[in-house]
């Protein structure tokens, strides 16, 4: 399936981000999927978004300061570049602006400040972290990049178009108040944070307060509500034993990952992943 616009692509680095799969996903795809309302329940750096461009689309995700990244460069963009220029790439101004969700006036920031405060800290921090503390504050360290492209404007310019384009729809939501909502001409893609493979694996810091099994169990129990509905879904998730006996009565596809990001260096490379479907 090509892409209508190569430069619509994600702008921020993403923990878990689905180019890496991505072929995998589009083979997995009903082949109809355009004819459908597309709904993403966990957007995150948005690459199944970008890659499919759907005329119609659903996008959300918990995260409240991505989300205003996502509506800032459909809403205001010109004033989002020119506020990027900005920003400075060393050690001191880097935790100066990482500090400010620390700070009280830090609701008196612009939605267009808080959203180049976002671009810059992913595109400066260790390894495009984007990661929370349990207080919701910001807390990857600084990246020491000689040169970082913190103004991509070309691909700035191409996802505004593409919002700007087409009836996308941008929520800030619970992902179960979202579905709850779906209706037959929809297909649903679900990337929702990766069960741990193993204790040290964990990584849940795009909002304060992470997941852990039960929310695992509460997303299941919301594609069940799907199935029933007859509409169709794709989810993606680890291999983990749990996940697989969670979704055991749908169609689960092992594909293979690369991942450059795990806080131990020797865990990084060829990962197993799942995609599971409850259609043919």
């Amino acid at each position: 399936m090509a892409k209508s616009n190569e430069l619509v692509s994600p702008f921020l680095k993403w923990v878990g981000g689905k180019r890496q799969i991505m072929p995998s996903i589009i083979e997995y795809l009903p082949q109809n999927v355009k004819t459908f309302q597309y709904v993403e329940p966990f957007v995150g750096g948005g690459a199944v978004l970008f890659h499919l461009q759907p005329p119609n689309a659903i996008v959300n995700d918990l995260n409240t300061e991505l989300i205003n990244v996502y509506k800032v460069i459909k809403n205001n963009l010109d004033a989002l570049i020119n506020d990027l220029k900005k920003h400075e790439n060393n050690s001191a101004y880097f935790y100066t602006i990482r500090n400010q969700d620390r700070q009280p006036d830090y609701k008196n920031l612009s939605d267009v400040e808080r959203a180049s405060r976002i671009i810059y800290l992913n595109k400066t921090c260790f390894n495009g972290l984007y990661r929370v503390n349990n207080a919701g504050q910001f807390n990857s360290p600084f990246g020491n990049y000689k040169n970082p492209n913190i103004i991509n404007e070309p691909i700035l310019r191409a996802v505004s178009n593409y919002l700007n384009s087409n009836a996308i729809v941008l929520l800030n939501e619970d992902y179960e108040v979202v579905l709850n909502k779906t209706k037959q001409n929809n297909f649903v893609y679900l990337d929702p944070p990766y069960h741990p493979i193993s204790t040290n694996s964990n990584f849940t810091g795009y909002v304060q307060g992470g997941w852990n099994m039960f929310d695992q169990i509460r997303l299941r129990e919301a594609c069940d509500k799907l199935n029933a509905k007859g509409i169709n879904f794709l989810l993606s998730n680890s291999s983990a034993d749990f996940i697989k006996n969670q979704y055991q009565q749908y169609n689960i596809i092992t594909v293979k990952a690369n991942r450059a990001i795990n806080s131990d260096g020797t865990n990084r490379g060829e990962i197993e992943e799942l995609l599971i479907r409850n259609y043919e």
